[in-house]
């Protein structure tokens, strides 16, 4: 009698944690060929969470200082600014630099999600086929090409703002200032707003295509039977299946 419990426990457990598994087979098998309806509702859901989970994401403290991917740092033509101040210990002041920026960039990021709602929202049932059915960064790619003005418009000011609320403004002077009193240097000054714009954007689109990825190839992703049916549908039209 114990050795039939035991049997009878073991099969439970191997129930029970095969349901996942169970679960996303479901999903792939025997859901049919989605409606042009269900595409185009279950892609727009996916890219809706996507690209909120990416803006939310991005809005916390760290969410662009604390991802090393994307990251805002010096511009290109001001490295050497920074490497000339921190070669005469002013290290620090670099640093109080670029948190600034990056906190700068985190107070935009939220306001990128009713603009990418508006776009998916405007989007049309080839428009939904052809990202569904396209490469694996087709929404990322469409995005750029409908919302990058938009997002441009809505964080320019936001940044500009924010760079002087979080003292960035002040402390770029100051590294400009410091840097052009060095002997024999070509005097410098980058626009820091236009240019913290453009990378919290890069890093936002960045976090999109990481997002849209997730979805594509983890099955484990795919949340609702509808987004099962319809990438699970994308997935037998990729492999010819």
């Amino acid at each position: 009698m114990r050795k039939l419990h035991i049997l009878t426990l073991g099969l439970l457990f191997t129930f029970f944690s095969s349901c996942d598994t169970v679960n996303q087979i479901a999903g792939q098998m025997g859901l049919g060929t989605p409606t042009d309806a269900e595409i185009n509702s279950g892609l727009k859901q996916a890219l809706e969470l996507g690209t909120g989970y990416a803006s939310e994401r991005l809005a916390q403290e760290d969410g662009y200082l604390g991802n090393q991917l994307i990251k805002i740092t010096f511009p290109e033509e001001a490295k050497k600014i920074e490497n000339t101040l921190r070669s005469i210990g002013l290290g620090s002041l670099c640093d109080q630099v670029i948190t600034s920026v990056n906190r700068a960039a985190e107070d935009a990021a939220i306001e990128a999600k009713p603009i990418f709602v508006a776009a998916i929202k405007e989007m049309t049932i080839q428009d939904v086929k052809n990202i569904l059915l396209g490469a694996d960064n087709a929404a990322t790619v469409y995005f750029e090409g409908k919302t990058t003005s938009q997002l441009e418009g809505k964080f320019e000011p936001i940044i500009s703002n924010s760079l002087d609320k979080v003292g960035a403004t002040k402390y770029w002077g100051d590294v400009i200032n410091r840097y052009n009193q060095v002997p024999l240097v070509t005097k410098v000054n980058p626009d820091l707003s236009a240019y913290v714009t453009q990378k919290a954007i890069d890093g936002l689109f960045y976090e999109i295509a990481k997002e849209e990825l997730k979805i594509r190839e983890n099955v484990a992703a795919r949340s609702t039977v509808l987004l099962q049916k319809v990438f699970g549908y994308a997935d037998s039209q990729q492999t010819g299946s």
